[in-house]
């Protein structure tokens, strides 16, 4: 699959991601939120994630958004703009804030975890069908999208619908489902993410998220639409469908620290080598190395692998892949080693 979205326009980019971004407090110790005294402050949101860690990669990304007409509201859009992401479509809000959450430092797979969420009525959940700018969302190879905005607000729903209705000229669609439980309330969240992701060309969807299907064969059995259907499988690795081929690739084992925006790294590092017109195992393990880079270190985002060193990392043998160990650091590592090969 190769993205065929406007290439001519003056304005045109590789990807544009929308959703809601965030702030983040990450405790400073472990604990529960009751006892942490400290916090140190983040940007996290599952799109933006995306664009950063894209943009990081060297492709041409823009987030589209909103956020309150704050200080939280500055400081997300100076630090996503300073990972090279376009923000100027971001659209500030002067009577609804920007979002915030708090977190744990534990994995969010225990059940000591916990987030506290203060979004409920944040600037982003005012986005609908017409704000933003229709013309800005569309402009680019890439849209990506995710199942968290849909669970916003009503008029958030209403804009999801409409730009994952099948149409002529759209850019082509990448959807995350991101199923979180605690944004839905008594909403059917899992006929709206099914609806949501057949009118999307490429999705991806946690095995453990997939409204209890217990396999990758049977989560393509409910969602035949899409051109490309990405299973992440967690520490197995991922499964990908294509049309009639289907591709496993395990992924590399990881010494992790946080289990926290792996799921956003592994969609960066599978559209960033789906826009290359990379092979679909290829695609999947550029998805787990960016994937490795974000359970190494404890926030959101990480510094991407080099793409020398990723390149070759992919190309290793079934073997050597299946040897692979990454953990703390190992991309700061593999980049200063690119730098001494080019500058000796």
């Amino acid at each position: 699959m190769t993205p065929t979205g406007p290439c001519n326009a003056p304005d045109v980019v590789d990807v544009v991601a929308l959703g809601e971004s965030m702030v983040t407090f990450l405790p400073s110790r472990p604990g529960r939120l009751a006892d942490v005294s400290s916090f140190e402050r983040g940007i996290g949101g599952a799109e933006s994630n995306v664009a950063c860690v894209l943009a990081a990669a060297g492709h041409s990304v823009r987030w589209v958004g909103r956020v309150g007409d704050d200080a939280f509201g500055d400081h997300l859009v100076e630090a996503i703009g300073g990972y090279g992401v376009d923000v100027t479509h971001v659209r500030r809000d002067p009577c609804r804030p920007t979002g915030i959450y708090f977190r744990t430092a534990g994995d969010r797979a225990g059940d000591a975890h916990e987030v506290a969420y203060y979004r409920t009525g944040s600037a982003a959940s005012a986005m609908s069908v017409t704000d933003p700018d229709p013309a800005a969302v569309r402009a680019g190879r890439v849209l990506h999208l995710s199942g968290i905005t849909a669970a916003l607000s009503g008029t958030c729903l209403d804009l999801m619908r409409d730009l994952t209705a099948r149409r002529p000229g759209r850019p082509l669609i990448s959807f995350d489902v991101n199923h979180r439980p605690g944004l839905w309330g008594g909403t059917d969240a899992p006929t709206v993410l099914r609806d949501l992701a057949r009118g999307a060309d490429l999705v991806f969807v946690g095995q453990d998220e997939a409204w209890g299907l217990r396999s990758a064969e049977a989560v393509r059995a409910a969602l035949p639409e899409p051109e490309v259907l990405v299973v992440k499988q967690g520490a197995a690795g991922a499964t990908v469908f294509e049309q009639r081929d289907v591709t496993f690739v395990p992924a590399p084992r990881v010494d992790v620290v946080a289990a926290v925006g792996a799921g956003d790294a592994f969609a960066a590092g599978f559209l960033s080598a789906t826009l290359r017109g990379l092979p679909v195992r290829e695609r999947l393990r550029h998805g787990h190395l960016m994937a490795a880079a974000a359970l190494t270190v404890p926030g959101d985002l990480a510094t991407p692998p080099a793409r020398e060193h990723a390149d070759r990392l992919v190309a290793l043998d079934d073997a050597a892949w299946g040897r692979l160990r990454l953990g703390p650091g190992w991309t700061e590592e593999t980049q200063r080693a690119d730098e001494e090969v080019r500058t000796s």
